[in-house]
């Protein structure tokens, strides 16, 4: 099969087509031949080195976290699926034209095979965040980042719930936050006071999914930092606000709270740009000089 692989840590001409041997899936485990991959920020920091610790590559690795595809094969222990189902999950080594995944769920007819592929990592963080906020209908959240796909996903998640979302973003994509159902507002200088214009009865929970120094201004607004987190800045450890790093709700259930709110149009998946596996190296290159919205691979 052909894969996208990286045999030592560094920029993205690092990533090669190569030929590899198709997975065999163990117990509990699919074998999907991928129709799409999404490719996530946490591709980026793997294949750059910035979570190695100055330790090297082990052995040649297959990016790729999240795929939608059709089931190829079954391993041991594995019910409720077989061999032809669409699916979309969790993924080991994506970006290649098989994969494995444990935790998975059935595809929904409304959802290409793209749109599918881009939920499950910033729909898995959108969800997290959102439940150790527990905003409630009637409060108004604060969402830094709501044009990205994470705070995309946790502005219309929290809007559809009843919660009154105020969103940032760069002045390109104001109007897509509002489309999204959220008061908007521009990143920079000022954003503590925009934001009190906007919401004149308080912030009652702020979820940084971007970064841009934003939390001192969430800090202010919210009088402490009492129902704050960030996805995003690695400040907050010095502020004393939590880093929610660990994804703690890859489940079956997660997968299909995102999958039955976009084919129900509660929510829009983020996939905007199409590109083919050879194009890995360049979606990491688009992703790196900071361009707006999600790459899905496709094989």
């Amino acid at each position: 099969m052909r894969a996208v692989s990286f045999s030592a840590y560094g920029d993205p001409s690092v990533l090669t087509v190569v030929e590899s041997e198709v997975p065999e899936p163990g117990p509990g485990q699919v074998r999907v031949a991928v129709r799409a991959a999404g490719v996530n920020p946490i591709d980026v920091k793997v294949r750059s080195g910035q979570l190695a610790q100055g330790e090297p590559l082990p052995a040649p690795r297959v990016p790729g976290l999240e795929v939608s595809g059709v089931v190829d094969a079954v391993g041991e222990g594995v019910t409720g699926t077989a061999v032809g189902d669409a699916v979309v999950g969790w993924a080991v080594g994506g970006y290649a034209e098989y994969a494995l995944s444990s935790t998975f769920a059935a595809k929904p007819e409304a959802l290409t095979w793209q749109e599918a592929a881009s939920l499950p990592v910033a729909g898995e963080a959108a969800v997290r965040a959102l439940r150790v906020l527990a905003p409630q209908r009637g409060e108004t959240l604060l969402v830094n980042g709501a044009s990205g796909a994470v705070g995309g996903i946790a502005v219309q998640l929290a809007v559809a719930d009843g919660v009154t979302v105020v969103g940032t973003a760069g002045g390109a994509n104001l109007d897509g936050v509002r489309a999204r159902g959220a008061l908007a507002t521009p990143y920079g200088e000022g954003l503590a006071q925009r934001v009190r214009a906007l919401a004149p009865r308080g912030v009652d929970a702020v979820l940084d999914a971007a970064g841009h120094g934003v939390l001192p201004d969430a800090i202010a607004l919210r009088g402490g930092v009492d129902r704050i987190v960030t996805l995003a800045d690695p400040a907050a450890f010095d502020l004393d606000v939590p880093f929610l790093s660990k994804a703690e709700d890859q489940t079956v259930r997660t997968l299909d709270t995102l999958l039955t709110a976009a084919a129900e149009g509660r929510i829009t998946p983020p996939a905007s740009r199409v590109m083919a596996l050879d194009e890995a190296a360049e979606a990491h290159r688009e992703w790196e000089r900071k361009s707006s919205g999600k790459f899905v691979l496709v094989p």
